[in-house]
């Protein structure tokens, strides 16, 4: 059995091919949309972007230059995808495929993937940390990139309008420099910026937050293991109502959703989530619920043992 998490770019898809002649078969995890996506975020200028979907060529991506703002970059990506597409190495040379989420399932079987060939099996988190016994939490919590896409930009605008509710920003990226900046302004004290931190001091952190923050916008997520580390601690989430963050975190229940790049609709979330700490505390012994059912190492290894049989039943057949 060989297991394929990234092949791009030096490993390349001849490695499927190699199995393939030594009857080995073949499994391969999408951890990005590159088969959809030259640049594999399907993203770009500050929206979700599909514009690649469905088509044999990716032609908008190498107009745009999406693989490192570079049109002869992304057109050789595109090549590589098109001419594989072409051979049948997507649907010949892999046995079977795992999606994190249905939303991503779906869109790769849209864009071509065999149906029956894509399964979903989500990621885990271990050791569990254990649920948080200080509730309801001091603080919101932010745990990402300081990158356009991941909505750290409407956090900020929406907390100058929340004054009075601490926020502990953990990340670095792109945007650090300018969000250090406006974290220093009047009014913005009670936002802080920390750097890095071990796997033990995040999920200290974590517990001590009354909701972990997942404001992705027009960014299509893959997953959000953040989201589910929060969970494991008992901490509900506020997240965007975009693709898979609206499939992990149900609102209600887990979290809740908020419009996608929508400030004021964030701080009014965050507003009713810090007034109401008694449903936040139900919805994060959900959350914790939630972990237990799907998200634990346990659970995930049953699942990838059956997956693994699944591809060597269709590999001999």
């Amino acid at each position: 059995m060989a297991h394929f998490h990234n092949t791009f770019a030096m490993v390349s898809p001849s490695a499927y091919f190699a199995c393939r002649e030594m009857g080995i078969p073949v499994v391969q995890s999408l951890h990005n949309s590159r088969l959809i996506c030259p640049a594999a975020t399907s993203y770009r200028n500050g929206r979700a972007c599909t514009d690649c979907l469905g088509k044999v060529v990716p032609w908008p991506g190498m107009i745009h230059g999406c693989y490192k703002g570079s049109r002869i970059s992304t057109a050789a990506v595109a090549s590589v995808v098109t001419v594989h597409r072409w051979l049948g190495t997507w649907s010949k040379r892999i046995d079977l495929y795992i999606a994190f989420t249905d939303f991503y399932r779906r869109r790769f079987v849209e864009h071509g993937l065999p149906s029956d060939r894509v399964v979903v099996k989500p990621h885990f988190v271990h050791p569990d940390p254990g649920p948080r016994h200080r509730e309801p939490g001091e603080y919101a919590l932010f745990v990402g990139r300081l990158d356009p896409e991941k909505g750290i930009r409407t956090v900020v605008r929406a907390w100058q309008r929340l004054r009075q509710i601490p926020l502990i920003v953990r990340g670095d990226g792109r945007l650090l420099p300018e969000m250090t900046e406006l974290v220093m302004t009047p009014g913005m004290a009670n936002v802080k910026i920390v750097g890095r931190l071990s796997e033990d001091r995040l999920m200290a952190m974590a517990k001590g937050a009354r909701f972990l923050l997942w404001p992705s916008e027009g960014y299509y997520e893959t997953f959000g293991l953040v989201t589910i580390e929060a969970f494991a601690c008992g901490v509900p989430v506020i997240a965007s109502g975009l693709g898979a963050m609206a499939e992990i975190v149900q609102n209600g229940r887990t979290g809740l959703h908020f419009r996608p790049g929508d400030a004021d609709d964030l701080a009014a979330k965050v507003e009713w989530a810090w007034t109401h700490p008694r449903e936040m505390v139900e919805m994060g012994r959900e959350a914790r619920q939630e972990y237990e059912v799907k998200y634990t190492a346990e659970r995930n290894y049953h699942m990838l043992m059956d997956i693994y049989d699944m591809a060597i039943a269709k590999a001999r057949h």
